[in-house]
């Protein structure tokens, strides 16, 4: 959890928009006997559940995708007032939702077991072995504000298909989007229990992670966020996507022009609050300079300001204690030797593209995550320093290459340390089709359809030996 937007007094969180610092709204800080409460009644609506078949799972996944497109324009009217992401963005990112939930449909169509050939050892001569997809029962899902109804739909809807109950505690500030959520799979049908949502902060999350009925946890947010709750869910399944600093490598064969373009959206945009955005750029020494000039001609081209307006590319960040903490990173970057190729500029929740060069590795820019619009580029003599300032890092989520040598691209691909790479695409780009987590720090466990359909159910085997 990357810090919310709220302040605390007593059990109430008193929400205040980033786009105008005004008053929104209070939720509770859901006490533990709430929390027990939502997991019972998760763990009831299982059992009653568990043997409906399949076809009505994707009903009420169909007919949920059909309800956030029919109420799209509230959900994107709630992320921006409530996180302050970009009307284009936002649009964006519940479309994108439910594709999703329409392709776990089409995945749960399909998504089974096996059948397997016993008779390999002497021992199984005459018998059957087949294995089937069964689930778990309850999974906690703790999901955080920087895409809240993406990085929701990524969670409920696998555990959903497989035939969970889920109960979901979002980060403050996705509170009302992920109500919204819920209320709109009521409305498709889904049975009373197998969706629930609890409220507040740390202390539902802790609650939720160490409920005794809870037997899976998928976790997205910060690494140290997520060690607590590792401890707090001790021996159980645990899905965790947590924190990174990305690494893009630019070698001398690239193209320029099109690596800084596609870099500074993937820094900048959604203010740098995402887990993947580019954060350190690491650049042949031979071409840093001319990429420098595109890549800071690329980051003062995006526009920064109001999330409501359809051209705005970086709206303002989560809360004004985030800004003023990025603000402060940068600061200290400055203060250990770095200079600015663009200087950021602050104005209450909004920051504007800060690119900094010769940071010293003891800045928290450089080892740090920095979850906000300020990139890094570094040079590189050559591919194995490129390698390791890449690897420089506890983080290990997804990185980039740019480089038109595939020889090159294939030895990254074996030595970088990252849970997925691209070739010649920025660190921010992702689809929901491929395995998505990390390695090191960055967690444990993939998302993406069918990988989190499998790390939310588990394989179960049957033996057979057939008589007359």
């Amino acid at each position: 959890m990357h810090g919310a937007n709220v302040d605390h007094a007593g059990n109430a969180l008193s929400f205040v928009s980033p786009v105008d610092l005004t008053h929104t709204g209070e939720l509770i800080d859901a006490p533990g006997d709430i929390v027990t409460r939502a997991v019972q009644d998760a763990a009831q609506a299982y059992h009653a559940t568990r043997k409906l078949p399949v076809a009505d799972r994707i009903g009420w996944l169909a007919k949920t995708a059909d309800a956030i497109d029919a109420h799209a324009a509230g959900l994107v009217d709630l992320i921006i007032r409530d996180i302050g992401k970009p009307r284009r963005a936002a649009t964006f990112e519940v479309g994108r939702a439910a594709q999703f939930l329409r392709a776990t449909a089409a995945q749960a169509q399909t998504f089974g077991g096996e059948s397997l050939p016993l008779d390999v050892t002497q021992a199984g001569s005459g018998r059957i072995g087949i294995t089937r997809r069964v689930p778990y029962g309850v999974v906690a899902a703790i999901t955080p504000f920087n895409a809240p109804i993406n990085l929701l739909i990524q969670k409920v809807a696998p555990a959903l298909a497989v035939g969970n109950a889920v109960v979901v505690k979002p980060h403050p500030a996705a509170t009302r989007v992920t109500l919204m959520v819920a209320e709109l799979f009521v409305r498709a049908g889904l049975p009373a229990g197998l969706f629930n949502v609890v409220t507040g902060d740390r202390g539902p999350a802790q609650a939720l992670a160490g409920a005794p009925q809870v037997d899976v946890v998928t976790f997205t947010g910060g690494t140290k966020a997520g060690e607590a709750l590792i401890r707090a869910a001790g021996a159980r399944k645990f899905v965790a996507e947590l924190g990174s600093n990305a690494a893009n490598i630019v070698l001398d064969d690239a193209d320029l022009a099109d690596a800084a373009t596609r870099i500074a959206a993937a820094g900048f945009e959604a203010s740098g609050q995402q887990c993947v955005s580019a954060q350190r750029v690491i650049v042949a020494t031979k071409v840093y300079d001319e990429f420098l000039d595109h890549f800071v001609t690329a980051a003062s081209a995006l526009r920064a300001g109001d999330p409501n307006d359809a051209g705005t590319d970086l709206g303002p960040m989560v809360s004004l204690a985030q800004a003023e903490r990025v603000m402060a990173m940068a600061r200290d970057a400055i203060a250990r030797g770095g200079r600015y190729a663009l200087e950021p500029r602050q104005e209450q929740c909004i920051v504007s593209p800060g690119i900094l060069v010769d940071v010293p590795r003891s800045a928290g820019l450089w080892c740090d995550e920095v979850f906000g619009p300020l990139v890094v580029v570094e040079r590189a003599g050559d591919v194995d320093e490129a390698l390791r300032l890449a690897n420089d890092s506890p983080f290990g989520l997804q990185g980039a290459v740019f480089t038109r040598d595939i020889a090159r691209a294939l030895r990254f691909a074996d030595e970088f340390e990252v849970g997925s790479m691209w070739v010649n695409e920025a660190s921010r780009f992702r689809l929901d089709t491929y395995p998505f987590g990390g390695v090191k720090q960055s967690g444990f466990g993939r998302e993406g359809v069918r990988y989190a359909m499998e790390e939310l159910s588990q394989l179960k085997f049957i033996g057979i030996r057939p008589v007359a």
